[in-house]
């Protein structure tokens, strides 16, 4: 109930402020499971795709924000939770195996998920080597993989940054082809495979933003 309303509301309000171009929307399929995997800017990144893809794609979200007290508290957990999203205690050292449990049960229910394969915001626009849990979830279940392109939504929201710019920000979102993996990598070994389908991931989202391959993994600072 929560997400139709929120979802009736936000996305309308959102384009009309940012006015985000969107290309290659065709591509995400209208039912099923699906992984939208995209590149990683900022914060923003989670509501950017949310607001623009026509149905629900459910993203993992840092547990503090849906613990708050008081007003502020409340707004803060509607406003995750009207977007979809999901928490996830990113200080737990079992919480990257949970959000893969988290994820295959989204996709297990025909939903799409969201996931930045980078793990973490780029901090120098580079893009940064994908991390295999993108085709782990993919090769489990069989759910094909749409690339997303993100642009400019640094400037929406930079590193750091409390709230959200508001006005005209020149972003661009661009949706790839899928990518389907159903019989694709059958008879490969396990590692071989994710490594493999990531690096094709990868390719496909940097076609699609023209970034500068980082070439390593990104860490996520100790204080984000």
């Amino acid at each position: 109930m929560l997400y139709t309303v929120a979802h009736g509301v936000i996305p309308p309000v959102a384009r009309a402020v940012w006015r985000p171009k969107v290309e290659g929307l065709h591509h995400v399929p209208t039912s099923g499971p699906v992984i939208v995997a995209s590149n990683h800017l900022s914060f923003f990144d989670s509501v950017v795709i949310p607001v623009v893809v026509p149905r629900k794609v459910v993203f993992l979200a840092k547990s503090d924000y849906f613990t708050g007290t008081g007003v502020k508290g409340t707004l803060v957990r509607a406003w995750f939770e009207g977007l979809g999203m999901l928490p996830v205690d990113r200080d737990d050292t079992k919480a990257a195996i949970a959000s893969l449990d988290t994820a295959l049960e989204v996709l297990g229910k025909g939903e799409a998920f969201g996931i930045y394969p980078e793990g973490t915001r780029s901090r120098d626009g580079r893009l940064y080597r994908g991390r295999t849990g993108v085709a782990h979830l993919a090769l489990t279940s069989g759910a094909p993989v749409v690339p997303v392109g993100l642009i400019g939504t640094e400037d929406i929201q930079p590193v750091g940054a409390n709230r959200p710019r508001l006005g005209r920000v020149d972003v661009t979102v661009r949706v790839g082809e899928p990518i389907q993996v159903a019989g694709e990598y059958d008879g490969v070994p396990t590692g071989r495979a994710r490594r493999e389908l990531t690096d094709r991931i990868m390719a496909a989202i940097a076609g699609l933003t023209g970034q500068e391959s980082a070439g390593v993994y990104n860490e996520r600072p100790a204080d984000a």
